[in-house]
């Protein structure tokens, strides 16, 4: 499930790398997914599914021995995801492996990741072998900054306290490990890229990146949930959900696992890797060529599958 998403379609490049089959699940079937055309070993099956449909899922899940589970972080996702597991056990799915979020806990500050907490809960209870994956903040979703850097300022309320990144390309690289060798089936692992950068230092090597001058403002809790309704339009939930990853790392100051080294033999990919590869992204909206960037709200929206 999420064959268009971040994690989702990262998988699906890794598991056909792989020659492995693959039945990627969509709700827009009609949307060619990239990825799933081309010269592969195995032809990629296309089918549609939306975890609001059981019966779509009980469709989709006949015949599968496993199941990927990632879901756009949401008010609905304890519901969604627990009737999406309940199905896959029906349907005789053997192994589930679910992304999941750091501080996924009973207790957690962040009301997402308690959400979490109750979907992992549940997926022991009902038994099925199941791996979860829980990731650090998206390099990709750094590309959405680039309206902000154009006007060369990112916004937050995370201080000088350090963040963990990790490249959806690893996470896809992990999963499909899960997915295919049965050593590693049944842990819990903390996915992060191989540094934590605090949003100062984000906004010095943006600067080095695009030539222009970007820096960071640091804002009070309230005000950057405040501007995140009013100027990012962003519903009340992920408002608070974006000031509440954010107070978290100040609460938790984040440090970076070995856990993609130890799992796939070689180092994540790093921040400064991602930037150069996307710089020509950073530098698309640059004022300083007459270019007007989009209205920006100057803040990273969300951690997790929130990037689709």
């Amino acid at each position: 499930m999420g064959a268009t998403g971040a994690t989702g379609n990262a998988l699906l490049h890794s598991l056909l790398a792989l020659g492995a089959p693959v039945r990627a699940l969509t709700r827009t079937p009609h949307i060619p997914i990239p990825g799933a055309t081309g010269p592969h070993p195995r032809p990629v099956e296309v089918q549609y599914a939306d975890a609001a449909d059981p019966g779509s899922l009980r469709t989709a899940f006949k015949g599968a021995g496993q199941l990927f589970l990632a879901m756009a972080n949401g008010p609905a996702q304890v519901a969604l995801e627990t009737r999406v597991i309940d199905i896959a056990a029906q349907a005789g799915i053997g192994h589930i492996v679910k992304i999941s979020a750091p501080a996924a806990e009973p207790h957690s500050p962040v009301a997402v990741s308690r959400g979490h907490h109750a979907v992992e809960e549940h997926l022991r209870a009902c038994g099925l072998t199941h791996t979860v994956l829980r990731p650090y903040a998206f390099m990709q979703n750094l590309l959405r900054l680039a309206p902000a850097v154009a006007q060369g300022v990112i916004l937050g309320t995370m201080g000088e306290a350090p963040c963990n990144y990790i490249d959806c390309r690893d996470i896809g690289d992990v999963a499909a490990a899960a997915l295919t060798r049965p050593g590693i089936v049944g842990g819990t692992y903390t996915l992060t890229g191989p540094e934590a950068v605090a949003y100062p230092e984000l906004a010095a090597r943006l600067t080095t990146l695009t030539g222009s001058a970007v820096r960071y403002v640091n804002l009070a809790p309230d005000e950057l949930r405040d501007r995140l309704i009013r100027n990012a339009h962003m519903p009340d939930w992920l408002a608070d959900h974006v000031t509440e990853i954010q107070q978290l790392a100040v609460t938790r100051p984040e440090s970076p696992t070995t856990t993609v080294t130890d799992l796939l033999g070689r180092p994540p990919r790093t921040l400064d890797a991602f930037l150069r590869e996307h710089q020509a992204h950073f530098r698309s909206t640059d004022l300083s060529a007459g270019r007007q960037p989009r209205p920006a709200s100057g803040v990273l929206p969300v951690r997790g599958e929130q990037s689709r």
